[in-house]
């Protein structure tokens, strides 16, 4: 049976026995969230940012998108202060169940809210999103064709106009043999957030390239078990691929933003206060128990600002009305 790759990956991912149906994203690769709490603190910080920059309203949004287990949320309302705390609508986002013991103030849905006033955080969600691959021939790109079952590969058809003006726009193929994944579909998944948010900002963080750097070959890989698999697209792994995060953030403007910020993990999370800085040795003498515990926290925001690690991540930031 041979599909296209956007196909077989809507389905291995997403169907009535999807991989993320029946699985939690921390069981079989690490994010910022698991990294450290400082990401969530990172995020409160930004919260309190938007806040202000909206004028402290009745009620504001924090809205985690492709929540996996829900930890992200709990941690930004658990140490909001009370001030923010009690105006403070946290959801959750994601398409596997309720987890149990989340706080029962943090809405759990499948889609984020109709309408948004606050922060929108999309962390490792769109890299998830299925799209498509496309393969340069002799005559131009072709669609690649995958056999779900084992991963079989052999070329399809040419990809329709709209697919084609977008390689040739973001990604563009000259030489027989190189390969491109056709971002079209996340371009309209992160516009469909921006235009829920009536006013404030959203964020997505993720593995991303830039249009003058593409890989040649693209980027499609599996992850089980902590482990990189083969990117068979059975149900029993993750499947993922690189975000062309400039080509999302030119729908967004295109859309409703009306201010665009793209950097890195690092940058932005340094901006929010995330530093990763070494206690003093004299604290190793003074308090040595809280040495240790400052220690244990330079290093997990290290990892989270790593340049060749986390802290390389994409991280695009667009705002709508009063929030920038």
């Amino acid at each position: 049976m041979w599909v296209t790759w956007r196909d077989a990956i809507q389905e291995a991912l997403y169907g009535d026995d999807g991989f993320y149906r029946r699985e939690r994203p921390d069981q079989h690769f690490r994010t910022s969230v698991h990294a450290s709490p400082s990401f969530a603190r990172a995020l409160l910080e930004l919260t309190c940012r938007v806040d202000e920059a909206l004028g402290r309203p009745p009620a504001i949004d924090f809205v985690d998108v492709g929540s996996g287990d829900g930890l992200l949320a709990a941690r930004v309302l658990a140490s909001a202060p009370p001030d923010l705390a009690v105006r403070l609508r946290v959801t959750a986002v994601d398409l596997s169940s309720r987890p149990p013991g989340l706080d029962e103030r943090i809405a759990w849905a499948s889609t984020p809210p109709a309408t948004v006033e606050g922060l929108v955080v999309a962390n490792e969600w769109l890299d998830n999103i299925a799209l498509d691959v496309a393969e340069q021939t002799p005559s131009g790109p072709r669609l690649v064709l995958v056999d779900p079952a084992t991963g079989d590969e052999r070329l399809g058809p040419a990809p329709d106009a709209a697919d084609l003006d977008w390689l040739e726009r973001w990604w563009p193929l000259c030489t027989p043999g190189c390969r491109a994944e056709i971002g079209r579909p996340r371009d309209e998944a992160w516009t469909s957030v921006l235009v829920r948010l009536s006013r404030g900002t959203a964020v997505a963080v993720d593995y991303a390239h830039h249009r003058d750097r593409r890989p040649p070959i693209g980027t499609l890989t599996g992850y089980r078990g902590g482990s990189i698999v083969p990117a068979v697209p059975d149900g029993t792994c993750d499947i993922t691929a690189h975000v062309a995060l400039d080509a999302c953030a030119a729908a967004g403007e295109r859309a409703v933003a009306v201010s665009t910020t793209l950097t890195t993990q690092r940058d932005a999370l340094r901006d929010l206060g995330i530093r990763g800085g070494r206690p003093p040795l004299d604290m190793a003498r003074s308090d040595p128990a809280g040495y240790l515990r400052a220690l244990s926290l330079a290093s997990e925001e290290a990892e989270l600002i790593a340049p060749s690690g986390l802290g390389g991540f994409g991280w695009l930031s667009q705002s709508t009305r009063s929030a920038n």
